[in-house]
């Protein structure tokens, strides 16, 4: 089935994504990143400590908060600092932000130190957590560079970076990166987390209004491999270009070359 889409996208076409730097002068890494009109704000700190079940071994941490900003959407979205309960729906996106960062990254290089993740939805326009992942591991590039600089860790320790992408099915049609619009008419949503090497890291989703085939999910690699090598080819040209002040201009490429002979 041929979908029309509201913005006159190809079916395999991205929505417009770019970047912008330092949106905080005391983080260690923050960019501004946006996708289509879905706008994350992304802060990366790191501090002294870790959570309990750690302390003493030598390890470090990493996690995430996601929150989606009062006028994000198009009714006002409830400060989570004014409900009695946290929202579930932040949480779960909060812990798989954290969680797949963490499975791409050496935690014993830190120390007892804890990396903290912040993700802001400034506007909500579909694909929130994708474009929070995406934000994240050029922020902690970023950051990863600046700490290397000021000689606050010895060693990189991010082994691979990471992308994230929205996957819509309707009928027997795949979307990529749906936005708000196009979600409301979708039989499944599902999000993909893969490394640059290609290998997955988790799907989440399922089907929403109808059942799908399994024959979709063949369409739908053949449509997630080639549109993750073009975030990733964004992340790689945003990455060489926000150079921490002083940094020499070290390619990318030596500290893959790093880990691949650890």
């Amino acid at each position: 089935m041929k979908t029309q889409r509201f913005n006159a996208r190809r079916n395999d076409e991205l929505r417009r994504l770019s970047v912008t730097f330092n949106s905080f002068t005391q983080a260690d890494g923050s960019v501004l990143l946006q996708l289509g009109k879905t706008t994350v704000l992304c802060s990366v700190t790191m501090q002294s400590g870790v959570p309990r079940f750690l302390k003493g071994k030598g390890v470090g941490w990493l996690t995430a908060e996601y929150a989606m900003l009062p006028a994000a959407t198009a009714t006002r979205t409830q400060r989570a600092c004014t409900q009695a309960n946290a929202n579930g729906r932040s949480v779960e996106i909060s812990r798989f932000i954290g969680r797949v960062l963490r499975a791409t990254t050496d935690l014993e290089r830190l120390g007892e130190r804890t990396i903290h993740i912040d993700c802001d939805v400034l506007c909500a326009d579909g694909g929130t957590r994708t474009a929070s992942i995406i934000a994240a591991t050029i922020a902690l590039r970023y950051a990863q560079r600046r700490w290397l600089e000021k000689k606050e860790i010895m060693f990189p320790f991010i082994r691979d970076s990471i992308a994230a992408l929205s996957v819509g099915i309707v009928g027997d049609t795949v979307l990529l990166d749906p936005d708000y619009q196009e979600d409301a008419f979708l039989d499944a949503d599902l999000n993909f987390v893969m490394t640059q090497s290609g290998a997955l890291i988790e799907i989440q989703g399922g089907a929403e209004k109808n059942p799908i085939e399994w024959h979709l999910f063949d369409q739908v690699r053949t449509l997630v491999e080639p549109a993750m090598q073009t975030i990733f080819s964004f992340i790689e040209q945003q990455s060489e270009i926000a150079l921490p002040t002083g940094t020499a201009k070290t390619p990318v490429d030596l500290l893959k070359k790093h880990f691949m002979n650890k």
